[in-house]
């Protein structure tokens, strides 16, 4: 799906701009979400704009920022602290809410995450809270100052290593942090929430999630990052949060995927496809127990949701030459991994074209690469080549079809 970015800045609490980045889809967003990232990170830290290109491809609009005093954001850092934090995150709230629409989802990653549990209740339209890696208790950061702690209760101030990078921590940051009370927050916060969490997370430990999920009302429900890191620093990992966190969310947000207009599952051996209203060109395809959509490239005017009627034809080659070498493979004991296959289409004069003879005027052509894993010698992978060809698609493709169309009333 194709998107767009907005790069633009609101007054955060404080009164300094606040810089921002708006990830839009192509048409209507199913909702906006609102991303809290982690302590002395900033919008564009890898796990925020994995995330969020993630759930941008499945519909949502997101919203991510940078605190006061962190990234491009005005401020000093030194003068901010977990309640300017939430405020922040209110003005954020407050700018979706007057420009777009106000946020529905609510994501926090580490202490973003009990930033977003402590504003929840503040922000009424919001429906769905998700945490990744969250303290329990916002004072749980203060174990990153280690040694400096004494200094900076002593002096009221002290330069603080934390990423590589020098911070001011001063004395009212400490205070601000030990008199917060986030479990009321979470209690009193009426939404759903989903809290991520690793295991072996080694800065902020597990038994953070177990306290929240402790604290929080139904429905709640908790989701394991395995071996993930704290900053889930693996695509792999943060595409798995985008994911879950989409599918979770459609249940409780206002607006999801476009209303289905066949019926659902379609009956065997018929595809069924029609119109959705969304967008100039979108089409929702149902094939028995499967459903999805079809569109154009927004470069042609449609909302670029789905694959494009040629992609689908393309696809259906590169499927069925993948089944067909398998079923080879495995009926002649080829040891064959795994066969991947590249399609692209184009339309060429039959002039043009050397594998065109006896053709006129412009003709579909295809272009399919094939990669062929295993330990293959040459002489299969060449046979392998061969019965690629003779793959069903391939032949209907080639071979003149009949298609009959008939007018059906319209109940």
């Amino acid at each position: 799906m194709s998107k767009s970015t907005e790069k633009l800045t609101f007054p955060g609490s404080s009164g300094g701009a606040l810089a921002a980045r708006l990830d839009t889809p192509a048409g209507s967003p199913r909702a906006y979400a609102l991303f809290a990232h982690c302590f002395t990170c900033s919008k564009d830290i890898f796990a925020a704009a994995r995330i969020s290109e993630a759930l941008v491809e499945r519909g949502f609009a997101v919203l991510r920022f940078d605190f006061t005093g962190l990234g491009a954001s005005e401020g000093e850092f030194g003068n901010t602290n977990f309640s300017s934090n939430v405020e922040d995150l209110k003005k954020a709230a407050e700018y979706l809410r007057e420009n777009h629409a106000a946020p529905e989802i609510l994501i926090g990653h580490s202490l973003g995450g009990a930033a977003v549990l402590a504003v929840a209740g503040d922000v009424p339209e919001a429906k769905a809270v998700a945490t990744i890696g969250a303290p329990a208790d916002a004072a749980h950061v203060t174990h990153n100052f280690g040694v400096k702690i004494d200094e900076i209760e002593e002096t009221g101030v002290a330069e603080v290593q934390l990423a590589g990078r020098t911070f001011t921590i001063k004395k009212q940051f400490l205070d601000d942090l030990n008199s917060q009370s986030v479990d009321a927050r979470i209690a009193n916060m009426r939404k759903a929430l989903l809290i991520f969490h690793a295991p072996r997370d080694s800065i902020v430990g597990i038994e953070n999630a177990a306290a929240i999920f402790q604290a929080a009302k139904h429905p709640k429900s908790f989701i394991s990052l395995d071996d993930a890191d704290h900053l889930l620093s693996r695509r792999s990992d943060a595409v798995y949060v985008a994911d879950v966190l989409s599918a979770w969310a459609s249940r409780f947000i206002s607006a999801d995927e476009p209303t289905s207009v066949l019926p659902f599952p379609g009956p065997e051996g018929q595809v069924s496809v029609a119109e959705t209203h969304a967008g100039k060109f979108q089409a929702e395809i149902v094939s028995g127990a499967h459903r999805f959509l079809a569109d154009e490239p927004v470069s042609y005017g449609g909302l670029d949701t789905g694959p494009s009627p040629y992609d689908l034809l393309s696809s259906a080659l590169g499927a069925c030459t993948t089944m067909t070498l398998r079923m080879y493979a495995d009926h002649k004991k080829v040891d064959l991994d795994r066969v991947a296959v590249h399609v692209r289409h184009g339309k060429v004069h039959a002039k043009d074209c050397a594998e065109c003879e006896g053709r006129e005027g412009r003709v579909d052509r295809f272009e399919r690469d094939l990669v062929i894993e295993g330990e293959v010698d040459d002489e299969t992978r060449k046979r392998l080549t061969e019965i690629a060809d003779k793959c069903p698609v391939h032949n209907t493709l080639e071979k003149s079809s009949v298609i009959v169309t008939r007018l059906l009333d319209t109940e």
